[in-house]
């Protein structure tokens, strides 16, 4: 892996910021070495790890025959609490995805997921707790540049149900 743009996530990181330029976001692009894990990269970035918006993609099995994928977004210094989002889609089952469905729903890279979903079957979920800060960071399908947005733009444009799905620690 180069951590440059690859060919698929190249066309994801034209569309969101084009969305977000359509949408009138509020956001700046940060260049950094290429990074995906949240705490080294928050680091690289210069802001708190809290900043992050940390995404995880489940499957939550719902019977024996329905499967739905959840995309959570949660604060980088949260853990996910896959009973929460287990109990929110009235699931009988959860656990994350394997990498390679989760690169498929993502359109981009593990440790490139953006908080925003591009798939049909890939609902978002996010924590409340994203809330409390007037910027979220994530990286923008690559591993070397990363996006600061304004969390209200990200709410509006996003639209995640918003339901406590982190467990302390």
């Amino acid at each position: 892996m180069n951590g440059g743009v690859t060919a698929p996530t190249a066309g994801l990181y034209e569309r969101l910021i084009a969305d977000l330029e359509a949408a009138g976001a509020r956001y700046r692009l940060i260049d950094h070495p290429p990074e995906g894990r949240t705490e080294v990269v928050s680091a690289l970035r210069g802001h708190d790890v809290a900043q992050a918006a940390k995404c995880l993609i489940t499957m939550v099995k719902i019977g024996k025959k329905q499967t739905r994928y959840a995309l959570a977004v949660v604060p980088g210094d949260a853990r996910l609490d896959l009973q929460a989002v287990k109990d929110l889609l009235a699931g009988t089952y959860v656990t994350f995805a394997s990498r390679e469905k989760a690169e498929e729903l993502a359109g981009s890279v593990s440790g490139t997921v953006l908080p925003f979903s591009y798939h049909p079957q890939l609902e978002v979920i996010a924590d409340p707790a994203l809330q409390q800060v007037p910027e979220l960071f994530f990286n923008a399908a690559r591993l070397d540049r990363s996006i600061a947005l304004a969390t209200d733009d990200y709410l509006r444009l996003a639209a995640p149900r918003l339901a406590p799905i982190t467990t302390p620690g």
